[in-house]
């Protein structure tokens, strides 16, 4: 597999940060390169850039934006790394693991959409500065869920991952290989942690300011993907060559994944995950955006399952996995 990436240098200017005295108070920056994984991310940036004061340094990983997603990154002192993908694994955030020479201890994963809180820095450098924490090698971190504009408090959509790492100390699974065609980021695979991994509580705020449309036309790329994911685990019995145990007392990832390899067999998902999101994890109390959300939610998974039956129909096994996937997206309007 053929990768090829060039590297835009830029110095770095000054940021119009938050007024508020932890921000202010930041003199030493926290030993962590922020890596942003963005293609036209033009609408959410900035906002991104102007929450992340204390970071030694800052790494936007573009995929050949068209928009002004890397002049907006360079203006506000992040170091540009162009990526362009040929398929199969590693895919783009995995690349750069690989092949990028970071000058700090840790490294700190997130998505254009999303912002760091001044609660989150606050609660990262006494975790990093915290002697008990001298053995640990990861955190896990909330992903916040806001929708149409809202943060929401019920529903259950918020979830937990890997996010802040030792420099060397993980990995992204591998779980399928995509063609070239497809997404080139890594999105549900998750970070396997060599080493002892710790929880932070305060999430980061996740909203999208592309609007509603680009969030469902991003969904069903995604539903193809997982769909291939799924077939591959029901024709195998595991997910991929390198991946996240399944374990129901295991951390919030592996547990994640455990409950995942139920659902994958029980008939009537869509209604259940609709039922579990509305009903259980009240998301009935957000109002009409619950509403939305939640049927959203319900029609991703029955995407995924149509799209598994479609793959069947083509005769596509564990062995011929990424030509059904090519079938699928191509027939996902890619």
């Amino acid at each position: 597999m053929l990768l090829a990436a060039t590297r835009q240098n830029s110095s770095r200017k000054e940021c119009l940060f938050p007024e508020n005295s932890f921000m202010r108070t930041v003199q030493n920056k926290l030993p962590l390169t922020v890596v942003i994984a963005a293609k036209n991310e033009e609408a959410n940036m900035a906002k991104c850039l102007d929450a992340l004061a204390p970071a030694q340094k800052i790494v936007v990983l573009d995929s050949g934006s068209t928009d002004r997603t890397g002049i907006i990154a360079e203006q506000m002192g992040a170091e540009v790394v162009q990526f362009r993908y040929t398929g199969g694994y590693p895919k783009k955030r995995q690349w750069l693991l690989d092949q990028y020479s970071f000058e700090t201890e840790w490294v700190f994963f997130i998505d254009a959409d999303e912002v760091v809180p001044v609660s989150l820095w606050q609660e990262i450098s006494d975790a990093l500065t915290d002697p008990a924490n001298e053995n640990t090698d990861a955190f896990i971190m909330t992903k916040g869920f806001h929708f149409m504009g809202k943060k929401f408090r019920f529903g259950g959509f918020s979830h937990k991952a890997v996010l802040l790492f030792r420099k060397g100390k993980a990995r992204f699974e591998h779980l399928i290989n995509d063609p070239a065609s497809f997404q080139d980021m890594e999105v549900h695979e998750r970070l396997i942690v060599n080493g002892q991994i710790r929880t932070l509580h305060t999430p980061l705020i996740h909203e999208d300011f592309k609007g509603l449309s680009a969030y469902i036309d991003r969904h069903n790329k995604y539903s193809t993907w997982e769909a291939a994911v799924r077939s591959g685990y029901l024709s195998t019995g595991h997910y991929g060559k390198d991946t996240i145990q399944p374990r129901l007392f295991g951390n919030p990832q592996e547990r994640r994944r455990f409950l995942k390899a139920i659902a994958v067999s029980i008939p009537f998902e869509p209604y259940l995950w609709f039922l579990y999101h509305y009903i259980f994890k009240l998301g009935f109390l957000e109002g009409k955006r619950g509403l939305v959300a939640c049927q959203i939610r319900s029609n991703y998974i029955a995407q995924v399952r149509a799209k598994i039956y479609e793959m069947k129909l083509a005769g596509t096994t564990a062995e011929t996995q990424t030509a059904g996937f090519e079938l699928a997206i191509n027939n996902s309007g890619k």
